[in-house]
């Protein structure tokens, strides 16, 4: 059974990195994938500018957890990209949807992916809320499975 009164009481998903869960946070925004339109004409077609496809767009995963123990090896992960080593931080991830048992539902994975941004928690020991840490993470292509 679930813990329904503690600090993870609103984990619904899991962060999975190279195929191992890594944290629990209660908020993602999946985001929207796109092709862009190139308008072309060869000079001997009718009036109308044929729609070709372009370069297909991914954007930018927005995470944001309750601080748990696993939290450190996010930052960690942001550091290596902040030091420039942003070839070895690239990973495979999944963002796995959970119900209320905690079995794993619907995924997403996303391929060579890295953190873009990291926004460490407020702190405020006179409110009731949990510490929320915040991450951006850019990658390059999507899929949903499951």
């Amino acid at each position: 059974m679930p813990d329904r009164h503690g600090p993870y009481r609103d984990v619904r998903f899991l962060l999975e990195i190279d195929g191992i869960a890594r944290a629990g946070f209660s908020n993602a925004s999946i985001p929207e994938n796109s092709t862009d339109v190139t308008e072309y004409r060869e000079g001997n077609d009718p009036p109308t500018v044929r729609k070709l496809w372009s370069l297909n767009d991914y954007g930018t995963l927005t995470l944001e957890s309750g601080t748990t123990d696993d939290s450190i090896e996010l930052f960690e992960w942001r550091k290596a990209v902040e030091n420039g080593q942003v070839e070895d931080a690239r990973r495979s991830i999944a963002v796995v949807v959970l119900d209320e048992e905690g079995n794993a539902g619907p995924r997403w994975e996303f391929r060579n992916a890295w953190p873009t941004s990291y926004e460490a928690p407020d702190l405020d020991a006179t409110g009731g809320d949990v510490a929320i840490e915040s991450m951006e993470i850019a990658h390059e292509g999507m899929e949903r499975t499951a």
